[in-house]
C-alpha cells in the first residue's frame, strides 16, 4: 500500500478518513464476488454481464480503500486509488476507468456500447482485485 499517495489524496479533500469496519469491507467482498459469479453467466445478455462485472469490480475496489481507512465520494476514484491500495498497475486500472464511462454513458444517456472482450477484461481485473482482497482480509 502507498500510505502516503492515499494521504496526498486525503489532504487536497479527494479520499475523507473513516475507520475500516471489517463487517463493512467483507460485506463488499462478498457482495462483488457474487456479482462476478454471476457475470459470469453465458446465459446473461452482454449488457447484463457488463453491469455485474463493473459494480463487482466498484465493490472489490471500494473494500480495498475502505481496508484501509478511507473513503471516496467519486465512484471513479475507487479504480484510481487500486494503483495505492492493491498495487494494480494502470493498464489494469485504465480499463476499469474505461467501464466506468461506458456504465456513466449507459446509464445517464442510455447508449450501451460494451464487447464482449471488454467484458473479459473487466471480468479477469476483477477476479484479481477479488483474490488479493480474499488475501489482504484472510492475513
Amino acid at each position: 500500500m502507498d500510505k502516503e499517495a492515499l494521504e496526498n489524496l486525503a489532504r487536497i479533500h479527494k479520499l475523507h478518513h473513516e475507520t475500516a469496519d471489517i463487517n463493512e469491507v467483507q460485506g463488499l467482498i462478498q457482495s462483488g464476488s457474487v456479482r462476478l459469479k454471476d457475470a459470469g453467466l453465458a446465459t446473461l445478455s452482454l449488457e447484463s454481464r457488463f453491469d455485474l462485472s463493473y459494480n463487482a469490480a466498484h465493490a472489490l475496489s471500494l473494500a480495498a480503500l475502505r481496508h484501509f481507512g478511507y473513503r471516496s465520494d467519486n465512484r471513479y476514484l475507487v479504480f484510481q486509488c487500486l494503483q495505492h491500495t492493491l498495487d494494480l498497475p494502470p493498464s489494469k486500472w485504465r480499463v476499469l476507468d474505461q467501464a466506468h464511462r461506458k456504465r456513466n454513458l449507459a446509464e445517464y444517456e442510455g447508449n450501451i456500447d460494451v464487447d464482449e472482450a471488454l467484458v473479459t477484461s473487466l471480468m479477469e481485473i476483477t477476479e484479481e482485485i477479488r483474490r488479493a482482497m480474499v488475501a489482504l482480509v484472510t492475513g
